[in-house]
Formats: structure tokens, sequence, C-alpha cells
């Protein structure tokens, strides 16, 4: 009898085991999709000349979820048809009741940045307002049903070409810089990065599931005289990728590093066809990211000889306020007057501590993020950099901190480049790009606890 419990013991411990490698040796993903659009009357993002609050919805804003699990990591990417993601409280109810409820090792929230979407509350005294805290609840259920439909996955990735924006800082021969914020003829400008970088998540079939789409431009065509709640073009992209492939997969718009790009029919007034140059910029970059997807093939064979892994790391940077405080205090209060100044320097200080992200899938596909507004140099140069063959640049993500230019556009001025929506030291935009690429070498363990000569020797 105790040699018979003995071998049943032993089978079901070998049973446990097997399931438990099984897990570990294969990807598995998982998708939701919530409407968050918040009914109207709320103050709505991103135009300072936009006194009135919204009146309706012109189409409705979501939250897509992607969770992806390998062995006993979780990884949830949240996006959001929103101005920026939100602040600190927000982000760490919302990891908190993943982790509790989902068992979510962690959280990425990435924004789309349309400027037709209510205003998130960084600081807030006790609770966050109805909407935020509503929408959170929102996106943890989300999460929860992505969590509850994991299938097993396999990752392709795909690279196109599209040109629907342009550099929004010109140049002028004597040194200046002036704002060229719209641009219908279509004129070359530099930097600009056309890059369409494509994730396909399928399947074990090889059908996709989700199908993620980064981008850099300035989710602008709406301009201040719009007042209802809308994803602007990316929410046209989502769609266009969807229909081609017959509404299967769930498509998902990462945002990139747009500071200073613009698209070409920027702040269009809606009597001159802004849903038109909407449609037509959505689609433009839809269409693309579709034929890129399409062509993707993804391995069955080659990613099952490799375990599948998610590493990840989120490390809060120093940086310090660009400006002199007591002077850009005081020009705030002169600029903004006592209920203005209260909602911009609610949050003003000398000292910041901003989240930076690294995410890497597979030993082979990388995740960086930045908190606010990268000009697009910081996503090329990540691209350029990055020691795996896939590099993703997401900004305004998990927080905002205004505006990151380079050092050199600093010195030249410009939105972005020296305005008060520029309150980050220069220099922090290079930091993060330089602590990711790190990171991720650091990942890939390429980086050891001990000098090379002090490294302990492997039998010959």
């Amino acid at each position: 009898m105790r040699n018979t419990l003995q071998t049943a013991l032993g089978v079901a411990l070998l049973i446990v085991c097997a399931a438990g490698l099984a897990r570990s040796a294969t990807l598995k993903a998982g998708v939701a999709k919530i409407d968050i659009t918040p009914p109207p009357g709320l103050p709505l993002w991103g135009f300072a000349n936009r006194k009135a609050p919204a009146t309706g919805t012109r189409d409705p804003l979501y939250a897509r979820v992607l969770v992806l699990e390998a062995g006993d990591t979780r990884l949830a990417l949240v996006a959001l048809d929103l101005g920026r993601a939100f602040g600190p409280a927000s982000m760490a109810r919302l990891r908190e009741e993943a982790a509790k409820t989902s068992g979510i090792s962690y959280v990425l929230a990435v924004a789309s940045h349309t400027h037709s979407a209510p205003v998130i509350a960084d600081v807030y005294e006790s609770e966050p307002p109805p909407w935020e805290s509503g929408t959170i609840e929102s996106i943890v259920k989300a999460i929860g049903v992505a969590s509850t439909h994991l299938v097993d996955a396999r990752l392709g990735t795909g690279y196109g070409v599209t040109y629907i924006g342009h550099n929004r800082l010109r140049h002028n021969p004597d040194g200046s810089v002036s704002w060229f914020e719209v641009n219908p003829t279509q004129i070359p400008t530099a930097p600009v990065d056309p890059t369409v970088s494509v994730l396909r998540v399928d399947n074990a079939e090889g059908q996709p599931i989700a199908i993620l789409v980064n981008y850099a431009c300035h989710p602008v065509i709406f301009g201040s005289d719009n007042l209802e709640y809308s994803a602007d073009f990316p929410g046209v992209m989502t769609k266009t990728v969807e229909d081609a492939f017959g509404g299967a997969p769930l498509c998902f718009f990462l945002q990139g590093a747009p500071g200073d790009i613009n698209p070409f029919y920027a702040v269009t007034p809606l009597q001159q066809d802004a849903v038109h140059w909407r449609e037509w910029t959505g689609q433009h970059l839809g269409e693309e990211a579709a034929r890129v997807a399409k062509n993707i093939r993804t391995d069955a064979r080659a990613q099952a000889d490799a375990a599948p892994s998610i590493d990840y790391g989120e490390d809060m940077l120093t940086f310090h306020l660009r400006w002199n405080l007591d002077k850009f205090r005081q020009a705030l209060m002169q600029s903004l007057g006592p209920e203005g100044f209260r909602a911009y320097a609610s949050g003003l200080k000398s000292e910041f501590q901003l989240p930076v992200a690294t995410v890497l899938i597979d030993k082979r596909i990388a995740f960086m993020t930045m908190p606010g507004e990268p000009f697009v140099n910081f996503q090329v140069d990540w691209r350029n950099r990055c020691p795996v063959p896939d590099a993703f640049f997401l900004g305004y993500a998990n927080g905002y901190y205004g505006y990151f230019p380079t050092i050199r556009a600093s010195t030249e001025g410009g939105y972005g480049a020296g305005s008060s929506s520029t309150f980050i030291e220069p220099g922090a935009g290079e930091t993060m790009v330089d602590h990711a690429v790190i990171k991720t070498y650091q990942m890939l363990g390429r980086y050891h606890d001990l000098p090379e000569e002090m490294q302990p020797r492997s039998a010959p």
C-alpha cells in the first residue's frame, strides 16, 4: 500500500512538474477592449484656447489591453485613447488592482495623445475625479477578461514607411526657429521618422489576435473648435487595420516620439472638413500598417526552439527643473492668473522622479518608454542603438512630465523646446535613452557583477 501511495504521489508530482514546464515553454496572449468615453461636460485636453468643455462624442474612446504571459510573468499593455497617461496615484491603483485580481506582474499604460479626450488629473488631494476612478475600474476588468482568455501565442514583427506628418519646428536661414503647424502641401521637413513598426501577435494556428502599430505623429487633426470626444486619426487607423483582417484581431496604436511632429492637416477647422482629413490621415497609416501586418509570418518552429521570456524594469530617474523655480512661478502667475496657476503649478518643484520602463520579450523585442512628449530623434536613436533586432519606442507612457527636446533643440528654442511646457532639464531625453539601452544589455546578461579577470572560469 505504501509503495502504491508513493508511486501515485510520484506520478502526480511528475504531472505537476510537466504542467509547469509546459507553461514556461509557451508564450500566451489575451486581448480585450473597453469603452472609456466619459459623459459630456468634462474639460478637454490639449489646447489652451479651448475654453468650453466637451459637448458630446464624435467617436468613442477606448482602452485596449494586451496581456502576455511567459512562465510566472504576466505583462499588461494598456493603450489609451487619451491625451496622456494617468498620474502616479491612478497608476499605482491600476497596478495594485491588476496584480490582485489578475496576477499581473507589470502594467504599462501608453496614451495616444489625442487632443479630443478629457483632462487627466495629475495630482489630487484625496480621490481622483469620478470619471477617472471609474475608468481605472473598467481597465482592471478588461485586464481580467484578457487574462482569463489567454491562448498559446506567437510573435512576429515587420516595418513599413508612410508620411502623414512633418516636423513642426521650422529652422530659418537666420538661425531662428518658427512654428510650422499646418503643412497641406506636404513640404518635406526634417527630422521626421516615417517608420511604421508593427508587432503581430498570433494564436497557435497562425491567426492574428492583436496587431500593435508604433508610429510618431501628434493626433491633432481636430483643433480647439472641436468640442466632442474623439480618438482622432489613431481611431481611424485601428479600424482600417481591423477591417483589413475581417475584424478578427484587435489593433493597438502605440504612440512614438512625436514631440516635434504634426500631421500635415493639423488643427483643421470643422467647417473646412476636418473629419475628411482625419479619415485621410488614419487610412494612410492604417493601410500601410495592414500591408506590413499581412506580410508578417510568425514561425512556430523557430519560436518553439527558444524558451519564451518577459523581462521588465521600471526605474525612477531623478531630473531637475529646467527653469529658476521662483522666477518661473512668478512668470506663470502673471501669464495664467491665480486660477490657471493653481491648475498648472500644483506639482511644480525643483526635482522630479520620472518613471522609465524597459521591456524585453523573448530576448529579441524591446520596448522603452518616456513619460511625456519626446522629440522624434530619440525614437530613431533608440532603434539604432538597441541591442536587439526589434525596438519599439513608446511616448506618453506611465505618466506625463511635459516635453523632452534634444539637447541641441533646447538651445534653439521653439514650442516644446524652450517653452513653459518644457520644464525638465536639458539632456533628460538622452539620459532616458541611455538608460534603456543599458537596461536592455543587462536583461540580455551582457553585464556582470565582477570584473572580467575576477569572474569564475568555466570548466573546459
